[in-house]
C-alpha cells in the first residue's frame, strides 16, 4: 500500500487511542481524534466546547427524529431540517474524514470512520477491545477514574459509543465483521500490538 488510512474503533479503557497515536508516529502520518472537533468547529464557526459535549453521542430525541422524518443516518435521512448539534457535528466530521482520507495517510479514531470510509480501498479498519479487569485498571491509571466507579463509567461510555455507531451507520458497534482486524489489548503490550497492526497493513 502506498497510502495508509487506518480507522480505530475502541472500547473505553482498551488503549485504542494510545495505540493509534503510536501507529501514526511509527508510520510518520497524521493522527486524528479530538482534532476533528477543532476542525469541525473552525469550519462551522461553532464554539468547540459545544461540540465537545456531544462528540460521539447520537441525537437524544427519538421524537425529534420521527417528527422530521429522520430514522438514523445508516439508512439515510428523508429530510434534513434544523438538525440537533449532534447531527451537525456528525455531518461535519463525516465530510472532514472523507476529505482527509482523500489527500493524506492518517489514523482516525472513532466517529464511525470505518463506516464513513467503507468504500475507500486504502482503508484498514481496526477494533481494539480488552478484558474488563484490564480496562478498569487502565481507566484508574490513565484517566484518573475512581476505582469504585470505573466499571460503571466503562459500561456507560461503551453504551454511548455503541448507540452513536448504530444510529449513524445502521450497524452494530464492535462486531468483528465490520472490521479487518480485532485485537484484545489485554493480551499483548501496546508496542507489540502496534507492530502487529503495521505488519498487517504492510502485508495487504
Amino acid at each position: 500500500m502506498d497510502k495508509y488510512i487506518i480507522t480505530i474503533g475502541r472500547q473505553f479503557g482498551s488503549g485504542g487511542r494510545s495505540i493509534g497515536q503510536k501507529i501514526a508516529e511509527k508510520l510518520d502520518i497524521h493522527f486524528y481524534d479530538k482534532e476533528l472537533i477543532s476542525i469541525a468547529a473552525k469550519e462551522s464557526g461553532t464554539d468547540p466546547e459545544i461540540f465537545k459535549d456531544v462528540d460521539e453521542k447520537a441525537a437524544n430525541s427519538l421524537l425529534y427524529s420521527l417528527s422530521t422524518g429522520m430514522y438514523g443516518f445508516g439508512s439515510g435521512f428523508s429530510a434534513m431540517g434544523d438538525l440537533p448539534v449532534n447531527d451537525k457535528l456528525y455531518l461535519l466530521q463525516h465530510k472532514i474524514i472523507k476529505e482527509i482520507a482523500e489527500k493524506e495517510s492518517c489514523v482516525i479514531v472513532g466517529r464511525c470512520a470505518d463506516y464513513v470510509l467503507r468504500e475507500n480501498p486504502d482503508c484498514v479498519n481496526i477494533f481494539i477491545y480488552a478484558d474488563m479487569a484490564f480496562r478498569k485498571e487502565q481507566s484508574v491509571k490513565k484517566h484518573g477514574i475512581d476505582e469504585a466507579r470505573a466499571e460503571h463509567i466503562i459500561n456507560k461510555t461503551d453504551k454511548s459509543r455503541a448507540n452513536y455507531y448504530s444510529f449513524y451507520s445502521g450497524q452494530k458497534w464492535g462486531m468483528a465483521e465490520n472490521y479487518d482486524l480485532c485485537i484484545n489489548s489485554s493480551k499483548l503490550s501496546e508496542d507489540k500490538i502496534v507492530d502487529l497492526i503495521i505488519d498487517y497493513i504492510k502485508a495487504r
